[in-house]
């Protein structure tokens, strides 16, 4: 199989099907919040301190008992502590005089912490306001920010920038643009065909894009001629591209490192390339070719061809992401159902549509039950216009290019449109992820994006999977701590002979996937357990076992079972299910509690 680009000219995707080219055009500024804030320094002064009290205490609700608690923690911390307000929250602000240096703050603090009755306590920290970064073509970025159909990224970078991440683009290589030039690791040319590689041999450690350019039948009968489109360097800006650097754009994740991994060339790329750097890029072995010293946790692939998910893709995506890489790919730009493109089809990687600026999904960009979520791929035209036009460059996706038509010529930036434009916005929300938790797998990482999704602003005819990614949303849900105290449903429920019952707690912000070791407490009053089987059913539908019919004449069940529901997405209703299968003995569920 061959396959092609996923985007073009203002047009990017995979050059599948449907894509066409749009030139750069001028988007309207706007000012929004974004990276830059100043940090306050580590040695900031602390002035007050939020005690929060466990419901139980008196401190809880007397300010009397909350001053005399502070006055007496501030004594025996050889410090001054005062009572000054209750906040909306319930929790006491308690005043410590005015700055005080950081470690007497915590001396106090430790003083509350001894105590069971206090919940937390924390320093009165300052926040500021986030500047827009200093990039000169940041305001465009609308892919970004928009409120309607921006994907939200501004507001995730208090929690990560990418730092410590590296995201290979199997692509067509990069070209060089000072933009990324700060963030490119060593990558690999896995084009086998010099003729398609153009740079008079066959693989290579050199990743640099020869172009792409070909003659009208150079490609097969009745292709067209096209110019070289330095597709793997405009995807690469949107994953990666410095900010705050006065100059350019910013990447969504513009600390991570970016691998340029060479597969399409001259009229694409074969599906033997792809598959081998595909497993070179995640840290597998290839033969004749060096061990990747830079292993991506997140491979990018905004390329694709017709036909359902071969043997070959799957097979190196299923390693891959064993290895723990995070696989992101695009839809396809034909508007037809997802489940006739590879590697759109494959399971195991995330597969993004492309939406429009107004929150629709983009006239070109392929739907159906394969796609995973929609992010950001824009539209140099509106569907009505003429194709081949360019009506709205301002709507596709701004980021780095190349000025060239067939070799490389100056740097530049243009606005491409495509499912090619999707997938890196999720690649680089993927890196983020993963800078922020390193210890997330892929499986995790592809549950929290399509469980904190927001619904289009616009239309979806087809299927978009979950919705629109929003980078803020998912950040938050995976630096959220996990319950350590469990969720617990103490409703009674009262068990019939020969009948079923099920009681139900519902999951929320917890990211990712159930722990391989989840705990489930279940406390059952039933004088004959022999009679019972008790299940835990997932979200998902999919049932644990945890009791079946032993213990004949025991009465009750006041046990904690552990189960691996490393599979399931921790969002969502669990249910306790107890079927009673027989005759003279009847109880009741008391409580039942799941801890992650």
């Amino acid at each position: 199989m061959s396959v092609t680009l996923l985007a073009g000219s203002a047009t990017a995707s995979v050059a599948l099907p449907g894509a066409e080219p749009a030139p750069a055009g001028r988007a309207a500024a706007s000012t929004i919040p974004a990276p830059g804030a100043p940090a306050a320094p580590a040695s900031a002064p602390v002035e007050n301190l939020i005690v929060g009290y466990k419901s139980g205490a008196a401190e809880a609700s007397s300010n009397s008992a909350a001053a005399t608690d502070a006055a007496a923690k501030g004594k025996k911390a050889g410090k001054k502590a005062a009572f000054d307000r209750r906040l909306g929250t319930g929790a006491a602000l308690v005043s410590l005089g005015g700055a005080t240096a950081p470690k007497d703050a915590a001396d106090l603090m430790a003083q509350f912490r001894s105590d069971p009755d206090v919940a937390y306590v924390e320093p009165d920290t300052r926040a500021y306001a986030m500047a827009a970064p200093n990039d000169t073509e940041y305001a465009k970025q609308w892919d970004l920010f928009e409120p309607t159909a921006g994907m939200n990224v501004p507001a995730a970078w208090d929690k990560a920038t990418g730092t410590g991440v590296t995201v290979a683009v199997l692509d067509t290589g990069y070209v060089a643009h000072s933009d990324l030039a700060a963030n490119i690791v060593p990558g690999y040319d896995f084009i086998s065909s010099s003729t398609a590689a153009r740079d008079g041999n066959g693989r290579d450690s050199n990743p640099a894009d020869q172009g792409d350019w070909n003659a009208a039948g150079e490609c097969g009968t009745g292709s067209k001629a096209s110019d070289s489109s330095w597709h793997g360097t405009h995807v690469a800006g949107t994953i990666g591209a410095a900010a705050n650097n006065a100059k350019g754009i910013a990447g969504i994740a513009y600390n991570a490192k970016i691998q340029p991994v060479r597969v399409l060339g001259k009229c694409g790329g074969a599906t033997s390339d792809i598959v081998d750097a595909i497993t070179w890029a995640s840290g597998g072995t290839v033969s004749g070719v060096p061990v990747n010293a830079n292993p991506a946790k997140v491979i990018n692939m905004s390329l694709g061809g017709s036909g359902t998910c071969s043997t070959s893709y799957q097979n190196a995506i299923n390693a891959a992401v064993a290895r723990g890489t995070t696989v992101v790919v695009a839809a396809g730009n034909s508007n037809a159902d997802a489940a006739g493109f590879t590697p759109a089809s494959c399971s195991n990687v995330i597969t993004v549509a492309a939406s429009n600026r107004a929150g629709d999904r983009s006239y070109y960009s392929n739907y159906g039950a394969s796609i995973d979520v929609a992010a950001p791929g824009g539209e140099t035209r509106r569907a009505t216009d003429t194709p081949g036009t360019v009506t709205t460059p301002e709507n596709a996706i701004l980021s780095t290019l190349n000025t060239g038509l067939t070799t490389p010529g100056s740097e530049n930036y243009k606005p491409y449109q495509g499912t090619s434009m999707a997938a890196p916005h999720v690649a680089g929300l993927a890196a983020l992820m993963v800078a922020a938790k390193p210890a997330l797998t892929p499986a995790q990482i592809e549950a929290a994006i399509k469980t904190n999704t927001r619904p289009l602003a616009g239309t979806c005819t087809g299927g978009c999977g979950t919705g629109l990614a929003d980078a803020a949303a998912t950040l938050n849900a995976v630096t959220s701590t996990t319950p350590a105290t469990g969720l617990e449903n103490t409703t009674n429920v009262n068990i019939f002979d020969n009948a079923t019952v099920e009681s139900p707690i519902t999951v929320t912000g917890v990211a990712g996937n159930a722990p391989a070791a989840l705990q489930v407490g279940v406390d059952i009053k039933h004088t004959y357990i022999g009679d019972l089987k008790v299940d835990l059913v997932a979200p998902d539908g999919s049932v644990y076992t945890l009791h079946n019919r032993a213990g004949s004449s025991t009465d009750n069940i006041n046990q904690t079972y552990t189960v691996n529901a490393s599979s399931e997405v921790a969002n969502g209703t669990w249910k306790l299910r107890i079927n009673d299968n027989a005759g003279g003995d009847t109880g009741y569920l008391d409580a039942w509690k799941l801890t992650f």
